[in-house]
Parts: structure tokens; sequence; C-alpha cells
């Protein structure tokens, strides 16, 4: 009996397959799959200047259609990941690319801002393909293979991400804005099929009673959090509006804590959370994620301001999108070394090191920022930071929780790596309105403002290395993740 077939865990009801997929196309597929629903992210970035001509709405109606994805993504990774470890993580998968597959189609069919939206949000709902692929991962690749497997699914969310701008730009540019979402269809029905034929349902389904009132509270509390954050520049922070939706936020988040307390099959288990292990991880990612998302709102504003402002570039999207594009080359590549060094040294040092490796980029960027080749070497070294940081989430994450938890453990650190991204946006919006330089009676961001953007990131990052510190370097034995048939690489590496 090989390896594999020692690890594979028995086949699910229903499952008719004779021959069980090679590891291989397990993760391929599933690494195709997170790429492209990653691309959602960046797809749409190219068109955002002409929404409003385009769905005949005002500018700020418009800009919905890039707010709902991202709220849309909050409310379901946390819920679809803890229904992926109920009733099947990769019953789950298939439902989350049909909602990507349906959404793109509403968009592709849409020429106003109501069904743009709505096939926007039903892109979104599709975010926790990347965390569910992680956790299908755990059961079903072989212990030595994981690390490497769990690395190369992460960095599929900065691949796509780092492709798509170039390829979106390139599309819009050359055909109607409709074809986007075609092809997005397209990739996703591609995605379907592909898990449908080479990806197996594997691992325990743990069942019991959906937490219904635990996952509406938590989808409240993110919505009015990430409400207020990436709308308080548009309607004033201090508006009321603005803190009404804040105050809100923190009640609801608050009651809904003392709800999982107290529930007996909970959506997030608050005690295993609160683990040091997971704890520190997820802090972690939270910063990391603020670090990351500073570069993707830095440097594409460098490259297109006029070059007469003495520090803009003065290129087009599609140029910035090709000079960004080698990142997420960089990222998959790390992801390989990623996988060695936490085999050697355990997921912490990895993290550890990926962040220095990101607040380095960071410095770098502060005194190179003059040529092309400065924002390619820069978007590079940040890249190899996140491939590192990314492969050594997961193995840390799956190291702390039981596999009956490890769909909504990985979906809850994909949530708060969301959360950091998303007070980046808010924060580095305030900075470069704030601070801002005369060109010809337009008021631009400041070379000082794209400067401090770049050292907060740094500083970020920094922080995320701080935070990995308190990690614990050894797990008790009797921890949850000790129930699981086999101990992949990464997670002996975690004891370790």
């Amino acid at each position: 009996m090989s390896d594999a077939d020692a690890l594979a865990p028995p086949a699910s009801a229903g499952t008719s397959s004779p021959a069980r997929p090679s590891a291989g196309a397990v993760v391929a597929v599933l690494a195709m799959a997170g790429i492209v629903v990653s691309l959602m992210q960046t797809l749409i970035i190219p068109i955002v200047p002409e929404l409003p001509t385009f769905l005949d709405a005002p500018a700020s109606d418009a800009a919905w259609a890039v707010t709902a994805t991202l709220l849309a993504a909050a409310v379901a990774t946390p819920t679809v990941g803890k229904l992926g470890d109920m009733f099947g993580k990769r019953r789950m998968l298939l439902t989350s690319i049909g909602l990507l597959i349906a959404g793109s189609l509403v968009c592709a069919l849409s020429d106003s801002l109501v069904p743009m939206i709505i096939g926007r949000v039903l892109q979104g709902l599709s975010a926790a393909v990347v965390p569910l692929g992680i956790s299908i991962l755990r059961d079903t690749v072989p212990a030595e293979k994981l690390a490497g497997s769990t690395a190369v699914m992460s960095a599929s969310l900065g691949v796509g991400g780092a492709i798509g701008l170039p390829a979106a730009a390139f599309i819009a540019d050359n055909w109607d804005w409709h074809v986007l979402f075609w092809i997005a269809a397209g990739l996703g029905v591609a995605s379907l099929l592909l898990v449908l034929f080479f990806v197996p349902e594997a691992g325990s389904r743990a069942g019991g009673r959906f937490d219904l009132v635990g996952s509406l509270g938590l989808s409240a509390g993110l919505v009015t959090l990430l409400l207020a954050v990436s709308k308080g520049g548009d309607w004033g922070w201090t508006s009321a509006t603005t803190l009404g939706l804040a105050t809100a936020s923190v009640i609801v988040l608050l009651s809904w804590g003392w709800w999982e307390l107290r529930s007996k099959e909970s959506l997030v288990d608050l005690r295993t959370t609160a683990k040091a292990q997971v704890l520190f991880t997820n802090l972690a990612s939270i910063a990391l994620g603020f670090s990351m998302f500073a570069t993707s709102l830095v440097l594409p504003q460098l490259m297109q301001l006029p070059k007469e402002t003495g520090y803009g570039l003065g290129e087009s999207m599609l140029t910035v999108g090709l000079v960004l594009a080698p990142q997420g080359f960089v990222m998959m590549i790390m992801s390989a070394l990623s996988a060695k060094l936490t085999a050697a040294k355990g997921p912490k040092v990895t993290l550890m090191v990926g962040t220095l490796i990101v607040a380095s980029g960071y410095g770098l960027n502060i005194l190179l920022m003059s040529e092309l080749w400065h924002m390619v070497l820069v978007s590079c070294v940040i890249g190899a930071g996140i491939g590192f940081t990314y492969g050594a989430l997961p193995a840390l994450i799956m190291g702390a929780v039981a596999p009956s938890q490890s769909g909504a453990a990985n979906s809850l650190n994909t949530l708060m790596r969301s959360l950091g991204t998303s007070f980046a946006s808010a924060l580095t919006g305030v900075l470069l309105a704030q601070l801002t330089t005369d060109f010809g009676g337009h008021a631009l961001p400041s070379e000082g403002g794209f400067k401090l953007v770049m050292a907060i990131g740094a500083g970020a990052a920094v922080l995320a290395f701080f935070l990995a510190s308190f990690i614990p370097k050894k797990r008790p034995a009797t921890t949850e993740g000790a129930d699981s048939p086999t101990q992949p690489a990464e997670i002996a590496a975690a004891k370790a």
C-alpha cells in the first residue's frame, strides 16, 4: 500500500470513483480554483473609473460594485468554512464556485447598477474557496507533501491577483468590458468541472446543528465594521453614519462573542481561537494583511501619476499590471522554499522570516521609487515575503486545531487577513488625501505621503514579526489537533 493510500480517509458515501486522483492533480486543481477566485478581486480595477458611464450611475453609487464584493466575502468566509466542516468541504467548495459562475454571468449580462452589484455580491460569496481548499489538502494529501501543497494553495491568492490586473487591463482596452465577466464565468465552469473529476470528498464531517444566530450575528458585526472602515472616508470619519456603524459593530460583535461562548454548537469555537498558537497567528495575519495590501495601493498610483510631478512615472494601467505581474510568480516560487523552511525549522520561523522580507521590501521602496525596474524589484521582494508568510499561516492554524475544525479555522484566518487589508485601504486613503501637492490646480498625493505609507507598511510587517514571536514553539500533546489520524510534516514541525 502506498503512502497516499495509507493516508487516505475512507471514501464518503456516494463516492463511486474507483481510483483515487493523484495528490499532484488535487493540488493543481485546487490551486487553479484559488487563482480564479482571487482574479475576482482585480478583475474590475481597470474599469472602475469608467463604471459610472457603463452603468449610468453616480460614481459614489458605482463604487458599491467594489465594496459589495468585500462585504460578501467577509460574510461568506467564516460561514462557508463552518458548513464545510459540518457537511463536506468538497460540497461547499463546489457551491462556492457555483456562486462565482452565477455572479459572473449576472455581471456579464448587466448594463445597470443593481444587477452589477448583485453579481459582485455572488462573486464575493465564493471567497471561501482558498481556505476550503487548504482544509481539503489536509484530508487528502500525503504527509510529506502537505507543507508544500498548502503553501502553493495559499500563494494562489497572490498569483491570481497579480496576473489578473494586466490581463483585465488588456481585455478592457481591446474589447467590451462585459468580456471580462464572460471569461470569469468560463474559468469558473472549468474549475467546477475539474473539482468534480479530480478532487475527492475526504475527511470526517462533524455534522450537528448549524449556528444560524451566530452566523447572522457575525455577519452583521462584520458588515457594520467594514462599512464604517471602507466608506468612512466618503461619509466623513466623524459623521453620524460612520460613528453609528462603528458603535453598532462593537455592540454586535461583543453580543456575538457572548452568544458563541454559551452555544453548544458555535459557529466559531472561541476557546480554540484563544489558544496562543491560533490567537497570535490570527493577530499576525491582521498586521500582514495590512502590510501586504499597502503595496497594492501605493505602487499603482505612483506609476500612473504624471511624470511632471517629479516622482510619478506616467504609465498606463496595462503597464502597471505588467510591472506587478512578476510578484505573483515570485510568490509561487517562494511557496516551495517556504515549505522546505517549515519542514526544517517550523512554520513559526517561516512566518517570521517572511515578515522581515516584506518589511525590507517597503524599506527598499522608500529609497527606490523613480524607475520602473525599481517597482519590479520592490514588488518582487515583497512578493517573496508574502510567499513565505502565506505558506506558514495555514500550517500554524492546522497545527493547533482538530481536522473537524480546519475549515472554520482556516476561513477565520483568511478573514483576519481581509480585515487587515480593509484597514490598510482606509488608512492609506486618509493619508494620501491629506498629504497632497498642487499640480495644475489639482491636489495629488505627495511624495512624502507615499513614503509615509511605505513606512507604515514596513512597520505593520515588523508588528507581525513581533506578534509571531509569541507563537509557542511547542504545543502540549493533548491539544485537539492530536486527534488527527496522521501528523503531517508541517503539523509535526509546529510542535517542534
